[in-house]
């Protein structure tokens, strides 16, 4: 599969599950809005200007607020996994499963970044800020990429082993292929990017208009982007 269908396939495939779009852009909205009020809450609760009840209740929502995100990020896990297998339908919610997978992938996130923070520190007892500055940034890329294959190897395999084994996560760069997994994040990036422009742009002339359409851009983008990650892993 080159860059072209992969790209073209993930831009589709959130079109050809709009019940799925739909969900996860009210979902969205809902954490926005439970987030935004249950942190002003606790904070509020915090320099004395809500009682404690209120604060317990803000704390009850931050709770909420937590799995609907770890829920929103278990399912794209699914997303990943059914671009794996070129499955063109959308995942059934399973809110156990997905709050598990979610924290997983978090495990998985912290551990590949983990690394070149700490080769940071202890290669700057040794070198040049300017050479350390440059290793670290080598190792960030690297290791950027190593854990886009890790989350691949979590959805694909469902086992947090086969995601922390890092030297197979190294190599599946390599068998993918280095220019097409490049290649393919620029055009998501600079994909976000546009899409954040004009949305930034409406915002400021309304942001009623401009905040819905930022968050239905938004769900779009995320299912665009691991849409797109599982069909690069789909040949391995």
């Amino acid at each position: 599969m080159d860059v072209r269908d992969i790209v073209s396939g993930a831009l589709l495939y959130p079109l050809q599950n709009i019940k799925a779009l739909v969900i996860f852009i009210i979902l969205g909205i809902i954490a926005g809005v439970i987030g935004g009020l249950s942190i002003m809450d606790f904070l509020f609760t915090l320099i004395g200007l809500n009682d404690i009840i209120n604060g317990g209740l803000s704390i009850i929502k931050i709770i909420l607020f937590s799995i609907v995100l770890l829920l929103i990020l278990g399912y794209m896990l699914d997303i990943v996994k059914w671009g794996i297998n070129c499955r063109t339908d959308s995942p059934n919610l399973d809110i156990v499963r997905q709050v598990s997978n979610a924290i997983k992938q978090i495990i998985v996130i912290i551990v590949y970044f983990a690394i070149p923070f700490i080769c940071y520190f202890i290669l700057g007892i040794f070198f040049q800020p300017w050479l350390t500055s440059l290793i670290t940034i080598i190792l960030f890329v690297i290791f950027g990429l190593a854990e886009i294959m890790a989350k691949c190897r979590l959805a694909k395999h469902d086992n947090l082993g086969e995601a922390l084994a890092i030297r197979e996560a190294i190599n599946d760069i390599f068998r993918v292929g280095l220019t097409k997994i490049a290649i393919t994040f620029v055009i998501l990036i600079v994909s976000w990017f546009v899409i954040n422009t004009i949305t930034a742009v409406i915002m400021y002339y309304n942001q009623t208009v401009g905040g819905i359409l930022w968050g239905i851009f938004g769900v779009y983008t995320i299912f665009f982007y691991y849409r797109a990650t599982g069909l690069l892993y789909s040949e391995l």
